[in-house]
């Protein structure tokens, strides 16, 4: 019988569907590098969150393993082009997250362009200052949309009913399918009509700091910034500078580059981080884009189905 092991907390649908579909699973979650290669010795199949990295050592030290499984989009702790290399399969399940992720974005935006956040502060200290929270519509501004994968489409979509222009730049899908309301656009193109940009894109070397200096410079307008994708897509003292100077209106994160993803927590920081903590132009959310009641079940359910055709 083939053997599956998880080492992620995930919803049960996970290893009832492996069970079902005649594999040997054992759920042992929290385990550290050392527990884990220990645990994993004899299994072709392993699930994983991003507390462990899965390096080239592990990969060597693992010779049965033929398929690595993600619970959620992100694979940057898992060196995939090696395992590819060695012949055995990464799978993720963005599918099962991106509405979530979509919703959260709109909601992280609303919030930064209506003051949500701050108002509602205001008013349980006894505050009630009208003026000095009045809000934009998010239907006057033109959205850009960095990455036109599952995330980024799913937000484009709840984009749709509020009039407000998309436009989006996706290196690797330059000519892909059409989005609905979604317009194709160079990188160049997007920096000059852009009021709000929006990053989803896996963190690689490539996107590592995709917003800098470099890129705001670019921008033709002041913008707002949202980033749901990873912490380090955007330089954080790049950005303070510029909601310092103005150039960057304010930014909507769900994620920080401080963030210490083994640690599941927050670490030291910054002093642009404690910037941001006390600037009335930024929102911040402890990375829960995509963690909802239906994504736990769908994020699970999804890689359940992509495990089992892949180790047939």
């Amino acid at each position: 019988m083939k053997k599956v092991l998880i080492s992620d907390a995930t919803h049960e649908v996970l290893p009832r569907r492996l069970r079902e579909a005649g594999f040997e699973v054992n759920v042992v979650p929290g385990l550290d590098y050392a527990g884990l290669l220990q645990a994993v010795q004899g299994c072709e199949g392993l699930v994983v969150r991003s507390k462990v990295a899965i390096d080239r050592a592990f990969i060597d030290a693992a010779p049965s393993l033929r398929c690595i499984g993600r619970v959620g989009a992100g694979m940057e702790t898992i060196d995939t082009d090696y395992a590819t290399r060695r012949g055995i399969r990464c799978l993720n399940s963005p599918e099962g997250n991106r509405d979530a992720v979509g919703e959260h974005a709109v909601g992280l935006l609303l919030a930064l362009l209506d003051r949500i956040a701050v108002a509602d502060r205001e008013v349980r200290q006894g505050l009630w200052r009208r003026e000095a929270n009045r809000g934009r519509e998010l239907g006057s501004l033109t959205v850009g949309i960095i990455g036109l994968g599952n995330m980024g489409q799913a937000f484009a979509r709840r984009l749709s009913g509020f009039g407000c222009r998309v436009v989006a730049y996706d290196k690797y899908k330059p000519q892909g399918e059409a989005v609905a309301g979604v317009e194709r656009v160079s990188l160049a193109e997007l920096q000059a009509v852009a009021d709000v940009v929006s990053f989803h894109v896996p963190l690689t070397a490539e996107t590592h700091h995709y917003l800098c200096a470099d890129f705001v410079h670019h921008m033709q307008k002041p913008f707002y910034v949202v980033n749901t994708a990873r912490g380090a897509v955007v330089d954080t003292e790049a950005l303070v500078k510029a909601m310092q100077s103005g150039q960057v209106l304010g930014a909507a994160l769900d994620v920080l580059e401080y963030e210490e993803m083994q640690a599941d927590g927050l670490g030291r920081g910054s002093e642009a981080l404690d910037y941001l903590r006390q600037s009335e132009q930024a929102v911040l959310t402890p990375h829960v884009a995509g963690w909802t009641v239906e994504s736990k079940y769908r994020l699970a359910a999804v890689l359940a189905d992509k495990m089992v055709e892949a180790l047939r």
